[in-house]
C-alpha cells in the first residue's frame, strides 16, 4: 500500500484550506439542546464558496463536471472542514453522489450529478446517525405495487437523519420482501414523506423521516446488493476524517493554551503531567490518521486483503470514536474552567466531538463486528 498523496489530492487540500481559512468555528450556543437554539439551515454562503472552488464536484465524474477524485480526496477535504466545524452537508452529499456514480442508472446519474457541483442539489442519507452500526436496512420496506404501474412503494421510518430539512433528496436504505437491501433516492417534498424534528448532542437539527406509501419510479431505486453497504462504509470513513480534523485542531488549541498559561512562574506545558497527557493524545491522533487512510484506501482501490474493507473501516471507527473523545476530554481538563467558557470555542468542539462519537457508535460494537469478520476470514 502507498499512502503518498497525489498532486490532485494535495491541490484539493490547498483549495480546502483557502476556503475554510475564512470560516469562524461554529458558534451555535451550547449546550443548545432545544430546537429554538439551532440554526434553521446550513452555511449556504460557505456552500457557495465550496462550489466556486470546485470542491463540491471533487468526487463527481468528469463527464458530469467533476474532478473524478476518490474517497481519499474527500476525506482530506473533510479533515480540513472539521477543523473549523464547518456546518455544511459535504460528507453526505459527496458520499451519496459517489454511490449514485458507482451503482445508479444512467438516467439517475444524468438527473442528479450535474447539479451537485454547482451547489444546486443537496443530498443526505438516512443511516441511523450517519453510520448505523445496527440493522438500519430493516427500518424501511420497499415493495412493488399491485398492478401494471411499476415503481416501488416505501413504508417505515429512519431516525437521526442529518440535514434532512435542508436536503433536496434523501438516500434511504430499505429491504425488500425477498431479503434484498436496496437504496432509494427520495425527494424531501415527496408525497407521503414526513419529517419530525430532532436535535443532536451538538445542537444541530436532525429529523425522524417517515415514509407512508411513498411511491417512487424504478430509476430512483438502486437495487445493487452492494450499494447500501458501500455507502455506509464511505459515510463511516468520512466521519472518521471529521473526527481526525476536529481532534487535530483541539490538540493545537490545547498546545497553544498550555504554552502561554503559567503556574509557579512556568508555562504549564513544561510540567511533566501535562506533557504526558498531550503526548498520549498525539499518539491517539496518529493512530486515528493511520487507520483512516487504510480504510479510505481500501474503499478507493477495492483491493483484496486478509479481511474485506469492512474490517479496516471497523478499525478506523474504533480509533476515531475512542480517540476523539479522549482528545477533547484531555483538552477540557488542561484548559481548566476556561474550556467551558461559552465565549471560547472549545466547548463547541467538545459538543461536536461527542456527536461524532455517538454517530460512529460504541467501539465495543465495532470490535464485535471485527471479531465476526476475523472468524469468517481467518488470518494466516
Amino acid at each position: 500500500m502507498d499512502f503518498t498523496f497525489t498532486e490532485e489530492h494535495l491541490a484539493a487540500v490547498e483549495a480546502a484550506e483557502a476556503v475554510f481559512s475564512a470560516v469562524a468555528p461554529d458558534a451555535v450556543p451550547s449546550p443548545a439542546m432545544t430546537a429554538e437554539a439551532v440554526a434553521d439551515d446550513f452555511d449556504r454562503p460557505l456552500w457557495s464558496r465550496l462550489a466556486d472552488s470546485d470542491l463540491l464536484g471533487l468526487v463527481l465524474p468528469e463527464e458530469h463536471g467533476g474532478a473524478g477524485l476518490d474517497p481519499i480526496a474527500l476525506c482530506l477535504v473533510l479533515r480540513e472542514s472539521a477543523k473549523v466545524l464547518a456546518r455544511v452537508p459535504l460528507l453526505e452529499t459527496s458520499a451519496v453522489a459517489m454511490a449514485v456514480t458507482r451503482f445508479g442508472s444512467t438516467s439517475l446519474r444524468g438527473e442528479v450529478l450535474p447539479r451537485i457541483g454547482h451547489g444546486d442539489l443537496v443530498l443526505t442519507a438516512a443511516a441511523n446517525g450517519r453510520t448505523g452500526h445496527g440493522s438500519a436496512e430493516s427500518a424501511v420496506t420497499a415493495r412493488r405495487p399491485v398492478g401494471p404501474a411499476g415503481g416501488w412503494v416505501l413504508d417505515g421510518m429512519h431516525t437521526a437523519v442529518p440535514w434532512a430539512q435542508c436536503a433536496d433528496r434523501i438516500a434511504v436504505p430499505a429491504h425488500t420482501g425477498d431479503g434484498r437491501a436496496v437504496l432509494a433516492l427520495v425527494p424531501r417534498t415527496h408525497d407521503g414523506l414526513a419529517l419530525a424534528e430532532q436535535v443532536s448532542t451538538s445542537g444541530e437539527r436532525l429529523a425522524e423521516v417517515r415514509f407512508k406509501a411513498v411511491k417512487i419510479d424504478d430509476r430512483d431505486l438502486i437495487d445493487d446488493p452492494h450499494a447500501w453497504e458501500w455507502l455506509r462504509g464511505l459515510l463511516a470513513t468520512g466521519t472518521c476524517a471529521l473526527a481526525l480534523g476536529l481532534g487535530e485542531r483541539v490538540l493545537a488549541m490545547t498546545g497553544a493554551y498550555t504554552g502561554k498559561r503559567e503556574q509557579f512562574g512556568f508555562p504549564v506545558a513544561t510540567f511533566q503531567a501535562v506533557a504526558v497527557q498531550a503526548a498520549d493524545r498525539y499518539i491517539d491522533l496518529r493512530a486515528m490518521e493511520a487507520t483512516l487512510w487504510q480504510a479510505a484506501w481500501r474503499i478507493t482501490t477495492d483491493s483484496d486483503g486478509a479481511l474485506p474493507p469492512a474490517g479496516d473501516i471497523a478499525v478506523a471507527k474504533i480509533w476515531a470514536s475512542e480517540g476523539v473523545r479522549r482528545v477533547v476530554q484531555t483538552a477540557q481538563h488542561l484548559h481548566g474552567g476556561f474550556g467551558a467558557d461559552v465565549d471560547y470555542p472549545l466547548h463547541r468542539y467538545h459538543a461536536w466531538a461527542k456527536q461524532l462519537e455517538l454517530s460512529l457508535g460504541p467501539a465495543a460494537a465495532h470490535e464485535e463486528a471485527l471479531g465476526d469478520l476475523l472468524a469468517a476470514h481467518p488470518l494466516g
